[in-house]
């Protein structure tokens, strides 16, 4: 039996990524409304009416016009390390969704679980290298990284609708495949702000795809990490030809089922709604057998280790992924980034 949020999230993928679907334009009108509303406050940032603040360094912004996942997180962790290569010492602050943590910022550890930071800081702490801080307030949050973590730069993983922090550089990451569905505002559509919105980012990048304004990026899978032993790995080949589960909570877990059936696997697929808080009666339903599922995923199923730790039936595995922007995108980037005065990249050594 599905859960009110699976259900609403089935209604939907319907309602939001086919055309002229008879909700849809039921619900246009409060679509109209959401945008407006959104112009109007995005207005008032821009003239002034609206407080916003500098944290002291340099933000970029890595956000997207649509609800759900587009791949924001994996170019969040690869800019990281861009910015590294570069000389800086780059922060991340994260929202947090789906914790119940208070709304403070705070800095993320390791020890902490998904419910007190989400999911995705989570694997941020533990992928970009770098302190990672949560919190409602994305102004505070960036201001800690830079008082107390000695940040020399700010990404932001989600937050382009959180005008309160002034940001130096935006990137809008869209998923190529779904594009800006109905091209509606919320409820009526997906969108946050209107597609229109896009065209006062500095850089558009589309995750599997390209054209237009838009640079393109891959994500590639990297070797299979077990939840039991993470100094095992595998090779999603090792899989092949053997019927696997395939477990995704993320906001296009579409994309995850058709990565992994690209590699030849016969997959049995579950999908849950982004940010799933995973349970032990979840667990308990999967079959026997492997099970693959996505690193964001991993970090809150590696908190119920009881129960499949030590269960000869459970083989759980999370697959990583790279973001692979590409080389168009790498260059405007650059581009931008001598533009505000930052160090230039560092020759590879020979």
């Amino acid at each position: 039996m599905p859960t009110r949020r699976e259900w609403l999230t089935g209604i939907a993928e319907r309602v939001w990524y086919r055309p002229l679907h008879p909700v849809a334009l039921l619900l246009a009108p409060l679509g109209w409304l959401y945008c407006g509303v959104a112009r109007l406050r995005a207005l008032a940032y821009h003239r002034g009416w609206l407080f916003s603040g500098d944290c002291g360094a340099p933000v970029i912004v890595v956000g997207n016009l649509s609800v759900g996942g587009t791949g924001k997180t994996p170019l969040v962790i690869w800019l990281a390390a861009h910015l590294r290569r570069r000389g800086l010492s780059p922060g991340v602050a994260s929202r947090g969704y789906g914790s119940r943590g208070d709304a403070g910022p705070r800095r993320v550890d390791a020890g902490d679980s998904a419910a007190e930071v989400g999911d995705e800081p989570l694997l941020l702490a533990a992928r970009a290298g770098c302190p990672v801080v949560v919190g409602r307030d994305r102004l505070q949050a960036a201001r800690l990284l830079v008082e107390t973590a000695g940040c020399d730069a700010v990404i932001t993983d989600d937050g382009l609708q959180h005008y309160r922090l002034r940001r130096s550089l935006e990137v809008v990451v869209m998923d190529a495949e779904r594009g800006h569905g109905n091209g509606r505002c919320l409820p009526a559509g997906p969108l946050r702000e209107p597609v229109a919105r896009a065209q006062r980012a500095d850089l558009i990048i589309a995750n599997g795809g390209g054209g237009g304004q838009a640079s393109s990026m891959t994500l590639r899978p990297g070797d299979l990490i077990s939840l039991a032993d993470p100094q095992q790995t595998n090779t999603l080949g090792a899989f092949a030809g053997q019927r696997v589960t395939a477990v995704a909570g993320i906001g296009n877990p579409r994309r995850f089922f058709a990565l992994l059936r690209g590699h030849g696997l016969d997959i049995r697929p579950l999908a849950y709604p982004d940010h799933h808080p995973f349970s032990a009666a979840d667990i308990a339903q999967w079959p026997a057998g492997p099970v693959l599922m996505t690193e964001k995923d991993a970090v809150k199923v590696q908190a119920l280790s009881a129960c499949w730790r030590g269960d000869p039936r459970r083989a759980l595995w999370y697959v990583p992924v790279m973001a692979e922007p590409g080389a168009d995108f790498i260059a405007a980037l650059d581009r931008r980034l001598d533009e505000l005065g930052l160090p230039a990249a560092k020759a590879p050594p020979v």
